[in-house]
Formats: structure tokens, C-alpha cells, sequence
């Protein structure tokens, strides 16, 4: 790369409650990349961000992070926030247990462990520890990512990330000694570990990118097999080598008579193939042969195949694929549509359909030929999830859980549908004094759109309450109700926490999701405002107490918000965003992201749309707006952090007003996933100080 000139530092009066405060940014150099789509050119000076393996690049992150560290430090009660997070986050967790070979399993955190601990009891009933993640790296940042035990639960495959990247390694030891078998794999991604039998497994990736590996391009997904004993070098490609997918994932059947094979172009529908694996050298069949639809097999009674699909029902149903004769006119429908979204399991020989009715969980069981059982009876409105095990349990787990209810873990006796209480959490946090109501308000084309707003009791709607908007709104993702340790701080000091269904995700099915892809996508921001407009209008706050929120594709929500409507907010938080919509797809897998976006390079009229609302290419000159937390990980792959980069440059470029824009770069970190419990406590510390410190609010006097 040419060097670039270093452009004039930037400083910005800052006008806060407390003092004025003069913020002076690093200097962001300006290049004089252009491209040009279909004719048009289109300006890139911050290019030169996207290099992540720059010395020029590592050293804006420092200058960044100074900056933003020491506004951070400097707000009064960020200290007593974070000990009011870390008590309340002190408390144990432990999942609910899953059994395999002679032992059964759990993971257990003591409270404020970076990592939770892999725990066994044997037979009779002696714990130990089995993996404890926190010993894989001195400051928290490696991170166990699945664990997978063969037929006989005698050797496990346990993958781990480090520093939050997707990119894994596996590693293989006997389950009882522990000891390390052969030699660890390297280089996997997006990928499930599948046994066959007890001989080795299947998994997925690509072949190593040239240049970075954290943001070149991946687009050609492999199913490999690894057969126990054998060097990696010699795995042999079951699928992928015919034809470019960017996604394949194979899984093998319970009674191990098939291998599952799902292969797909984007976030949303799949190719279906199936080999039998009780014959030697068997061909691998086609189930469907196109990426229109989503299928996902749940389970087999012999050469009969139970499968949840949209197919010809976009709120989903499970139907029965007979292998004898697999041709869709040949499918018959077990469990039939209906008007809620349908996420179906299977455990101790039954399905367990999890509808989603206005983003609250209701659950069916059904038996494998398709009889209601039962409704199971939940203790509330909530998210209830898990109701998955092998055929053979007699007993199942779920947790439930809602904006002021702690997860707690419920044992579930599949023959009597009877429930009881396993794990309930210990938190200084008292639920009865909280409540959440769910509202729908109209979106600019008049749609309906629910939102679920939580706050304390006896809340006074007087426009002075600090709210936290949190939107996602894409690839067919559905927020329903959980707790968070988080958000629970911010309620007790007094803030209301809103959450809405926005266009885009999965809350109404397939049309819901669909409508807010591609060409539809300003409907999400439309949602999102109309929201924010609702929460204003019906004086839960003001503009000068509301701060947006979203993560991912939920940063891009937050992005493409404040840039429309800068006046609407005071603060506005992206978390790890998609933020350049025209160079998004030449990222990491970012290309299987189409579905949903589309690509600047698929015709003119997408190319005008995404520069229409793309954040980095819509900060303007002269344009006041609010104060911006950016928050991305040096490490995430997955949106690479050039996006959050480029956006906070520009913002503090153009930045007209005396809001403060910064950005905060974890190092050693990804987009999430894997986040160390320390590194998770501060960022949301700093989150919550950014908010309330540039809402005007000089102390919190409900702090313990």
C-alpha cells in the first residue's frame, strides 16, 4: 500500500452536564482510493482500515482506544457500576446435564469465571472437572467451543476458538483419561463435529485464504472425514469439490444409518443430500437439489425421515420423507402449519413443536406420527427452550426465561409431561419489582410491529426515563424474551429497556423475514423509528433520554438509524456492525449474506438502494450527530472490524455537533461469541457509563 499522508487531528468541544470537555481524535489519514459501480464513482479514503495486518492500522487502533479510554475513565460512577455488575453477575450457573458413555455432564461457572468448566459425575455420582477452558490462555480469550463425544462416549472432539475467532481447532482425547490421542486439526470453520460410529467424524471448512485470514474471503465450504489415527492431510472431501457452497454442514442420524448433508449459497434455503452408511461406498442421494427452501432433518425411523421445512409453508411444518421413494410428491405433512412460527426438537422419542406466538414461546408434544400429546404447561410468558436429548431419555431439560426472570432450568418427564424446577439461579436481583409489557405500534406502511418494553414498577412515563431501543431485524432471526445480568443493572438505575420485532426477522416466518431483505430493507429502519416515535410519543422517554442499539446486522440497524434520523436519538450504540454495504460481501463469508442485502454488484437499481442507506457512505458534512459508542473486536471475522473502522472515521470526520463519537476496539476478541466473562462485565460497564453520562445523568444513586 502507497503511504498515505497524515491528515490534521480533529478536535471536538464536548458540552456535558459536568464540564466542557475538549476530545481530541486521532488523526485518520485520507486515501484517494475510488471505485466505480455501474458508472458511478464512489470515494473509499479510509481503505486503507480494511489491512488489519498494517502496522499503520494496529497503531489507530491504539490511538483509538487511548482516546476512548480516557473519556471512559473519567465518568464519575463507571467504577460503581462495574462492582454493582460483577455482585450481581457473582452467582453460579450450571446447564443442564447431557449423558454420554457412563458419565453425565454439565457445565458450571462459580460465578465470575472467564470461561465455564466442563464438569462429569460417574455413576456414582463423583465430580470432576473434564475441560476447564480458563487453563487454554492466560487472559480468558481462548474459548471452548463444542465438545462431541463417538458412539460410545469413550473419545471426544472438542473444538476451541482463540480470541474469538471462527476459525477452530479440534482436538481429540479419550474421554475417561483425558489424554490427548493424535495430533490437534486446524483450520475449521463454521463447522459441527458428526461421528460415524466410533472410527471418526465429519466436519467442515475451507481451504486457508491467501492474505488475512480474519478477513479474506471464504466462499467454497468442504465436508471432510476424519478417520481416527490418520494424519489431517489425508481427511478425505466427502462433499463440496463438484461445485462452489459456501456453507456445508453434514450430521449423522442417531441409529448411525445416515450421513445428513446440508449445502447452501446464503443464510436462508439449502440443498439436502443423504448417504446410507450401513452400505460400503454408497452414492450420496439428492433429497433437493435447489436453495429455495430450508429444510433441516430431525430425526429417522428407518429409511423414514422426519424434517422441518418452509417448503410450500413459510411458517414452517415437519414433514415425512420416505427414502423407498424421496420425490416430493411423495412427501406427506406430520405436523401441519400454522399461524405461529414453528421450531421443532426431538428428544426421548418425541417432537416437541416450539410455536412462537407473538414472540412468546408456547410448546406441543407430538409423537412420531404425528399426534398431539400434550401442550406443555410453561410457568409464564417467556422463552422456554431445550426439549432435546437422545431417544433414549426418559427425562428432558429446557430453561425459561423473560426480560425480569432469570434463566432457570426445568427437568421434563417426557411420558407424563410432568415438570419440575432443576436449576433455579441465586441473583441479587429482586424480578417481582420489574415488569415488561408487550405493545404494537404502526410502522410508516401501517404494518404492525410488536415491541416488549420493561421497566420498573411505578415507572413515571413523564419523557425522562433513560431507554435503551435494541433492534435486530434480519436473517430470519426472532428476538424473544431472556434475561440479561446487564440489562438488569441498567433497570435498577432506573432505565427502561425496549426491544421490537422488527421486519426481517423470524418472528412471523418466511414473508416476515423477506420483508425487510434486499429491496424491502428500509422497512426494518422504518420499523425501528416508528418504534423509537412510539416510545416518544407515549412519553416512556425523549429524545434526549433514548439510545439505540443492535449488534451485527443490528449494528447496521443502529448505522443506517442514526444517519437517517440523527435527531430521534442521544445515543446511539453499534456493536460490531455491518456498516459498508457495498464492500461487505468481499469480507470472510460476508458474500452468503446476499440473500438478505443483496450485492452492489448484482445490478444498478441494488447497487443505488445499499449506497441509499449504507452508513459509511451516508455521514454527512454539517449534520449534528449524537453521541456514538462503536464498539468491534480486533479478531471478529465474522464482520470484519474495517466496517466499524471506517464508520467511526467518518463520523468523527463530519461530526458537526458537541456529541462525542468514539470507538472501543476489544483486543483479542471476535464478534462475540466465546467473550471472556471480564471482558463482557467491562464492555457492558462502558456501554451503560457512555449512555447515561451523555444523557446528562451525574450520579446513580440506586448503585448498592
Amino acid at each position: 500500500m502507497r503511504k498515505i499522508t497524515t491528515a490534521m487531528a480533529v478536535v471536538c468541544s464536548i458540552s456535558t452536564m459536568n464540564a466542557q470537555t475538549k476530545i481530541t481524535y486521532p488523526a485518520t489519514a485520507k486515501g484517494t482510493q475510488v471505485d466505480t459501480y455501474f458508472g458511478t464513482k464512489i470515494a473509499d479514503p479510509y481503505r486503507w482500515l480494511e489491512d488489519d495486518r498494517s502496522a499503520q492500522t494496529a497503531e489507530w487502533v491504539k490511538e483509538e482506544n487511548k482516546v476512548t479510554f480516557g473519556y471512559l475513565e473519567k465518568i464519575p460512577f463507571r467504577d460503581a457500576l462495574k462492582k454493582r455488575m460483577e455482585k450481581l453477575w457473582n452467582y453460579e450457573k450450571i446447564s443442564a446435564p447431557f449423558k454420554e458413555g457412563s458419565y453425565t455432564y454439565y457445565y458450571k461457572n462459580d460465578g465470575l469465571q472467564n470461561q465455564s468448566v466442563l464438569y462429569r459425575k460417574d455413576a456414582a455420582g463423583k465430580e470432576e472437572v473434564f475441560l476447564d477452558p480458563n487453563t487454554f490462555s492466560k487472559d480468558g480469550t481462548t474459548s471452548l467451543a463444542s465438545v462431541d463425544f463417538s458412539k460410545d462416549g469413550n473419545i471426544c472432539a472438542y473444538s476451541i476458538s482463540e480470541g474469538g475467532s471462527d476459525w477452530r481447532k479440534v482436538m481429540i482425547i479419550d474421554a475417561k483419561t483425558k489424554k490427548t490421542l493424535e495430533a490437534t486439526l486446524v483450520d475449521v470453520k463454521f463447522s459441527g463435529i458428526a461421528w460415524r460410529g466410533n472410527e471418526g467424524f465429519y466436519y467442515s471448512s475451507y481451504d486457508k485464504p491467501q492474505g488475512s485470514e480474519l478477513s479474506a474471503k471464504t466462499d467454497q465450504h468442504k465436508l471432510y472425514f476424519h478417520k481416527l489415527g490418520t494424519a489431517q492431510k489425508d481427511d478425505q472431501v466427502v462433499f463440496g469439490l463438484d461445485k462452489k457452497r459456501r456453507y456445508v454442514g453434514g450430521s449423522v442420524t442417531e441409529d448411525g444409518k445416515y450421513l445428513v448433508i446440508s449445502a447452501a449459497n446464503s443464510t436462508s434455503g439449502n440443498e439436502l443430500y443423504i448417504k446410507d452408511l450401513t452400505k460400503q461406498n454408497s452414492p450420496i442421494i439428492t433429497l433437493v437439489d435447489n436453495f429455495e427452501n430450508d429444510f433441516d432433518v430431525l430425526d429417522n425411523e428407518g429409511g423414514r425421515l422426519l424434517v422441518a421445512t418452509n417448503y410450500q409453508a413459510p411458517n414452517k411444518k415437519v414433514i415425512v420423507v420416505d427414502l423407498a421413494k424421496p420425490e416430493k410428491n411423495n412427501w406427506t405433512d406430520l405436523i401441519a402449519e400454522t399461524e405461529n412460527v414453528l421450531s421443532p426438537s426431538t428428544g426421548g422419542g418425541y417432537i416437541f413443536a416450539n410455536y412462537m406466538k407473538d414472540a412468546v414461546s408456547v410448546i406441543k408434544q407430538f409423537d412420531y406420527q404425528g399426534k398431539l400429546l400434550r401442550n406443555v404447561e410453561l410457568p409464564g410468558l417467556g422463552t422456554a427452550s431445550g426439549f432435546g436429548g437422545k431417544r433414549t431419555e426418559t427425562t428432558l431439560y429446557y430453561s425459561f426465561t423473560n426480560y425480569t426472570t432469570p434463566s432457570t432450568i426445568y427437568s421434563f418427564e417426557v411420558k407424563t409431561g410432568v415438570s419440575a424446577v432443576y436449576q433455579r439461579p441465586k441473583v441479587d436481583f429482586k424480578s417481582e419489582d420489574y415488569e415488561s409489557k408487550q405493545v404494537f405500534y404502526t410502522s410508516k406502511d401501517g404494518t404492525k410491529v410488536p415491541m416488549i418494553i420493561t421497566y420498573k414498577k411505578g415507572t413515571q412515563l413523564n419523557g425522562k426515563n433513560p431507554t435503551i431501543l435494541y433492534g435486530y431485524g434480519g436473517f430470519n432471526i426472532s428476538l424473544t424474551p431472556s434475561f440479561s445480568i446487564a440489562n438488569a443493572v441498567w433497570l435498577e438505575n432506573g432505565g427502561v429497556y425496549a426491544v421490537a420485532n422488527l421486519r426481517g426477522g423470524g418472528e412471523y416466518g418466511k414473508k416476515w423475514h423477506d420483508a425487510g431483505t434486499k429491496l424491502h430493507k428500509q422497512n426494518v429502519f422504518d420499523d425501528f423509528i416508528a418504534a423509537a416515535e412510539f416510545l416518544i410519543k407515549d412519553k416512556y422517554t425523549s429524545s434526549d433520554f433514548l439510545a439505540i442499539r443492535g449488534g451485527s446486522n443490528g449494528g447496521l440497524l443502529v448505522g443506517a438509524t442514526l444517519t437517517q434520523r440523527p435527531d430521534l436519538m442521544k445515543v446511539a450504540l453499534p456493536a460490531v456492525g455491518v456498516l459498508d454495504m457495498l464492500r461487505y460481501h468481499t469480507f470472510t463469508a460476508g458474500a452468503g449474506w446476499g440473500y438478505d442485502y443483496g450485492t452492489a454488484e448484482d445490478n444498478k437499481e441494488m447497487f443505488e438502494y445499499l449506497k441509499g442507506y449504507s452508513p459509511v457512505h451516508n455521514v454527512r458534512k454539517g449534520v449534528k450527530y449524537p453521541a456514538v459508542l462503536v464498539t468491534t473486536g480486533d479478531h471478529d471475522d465474522r464482520v470484519v472490524p474495517a466496517h466499524s473502522f471506517k464508520f467511526a472515521a467518518e463520523l468523527q470526520d463530519k461530526q458537526s455537533g458537541a456529541n462525542p463519537v468514539m470507538i472501543r476496539i476489544d483486543v483479542n476478541a471476535g464478534h462475540g461469541a466465546g467473550k471472556s466473562v471480564a471482558a463482557t462485565i467491562q464492555e457492558n460497564v462502558d456501554i451503560q457509563a457512555f449512555t447515561l453520562f451523555n444523557m446528562g445523568i451525574k450520579q446513580l444513586p440506586n448503585l448498592k
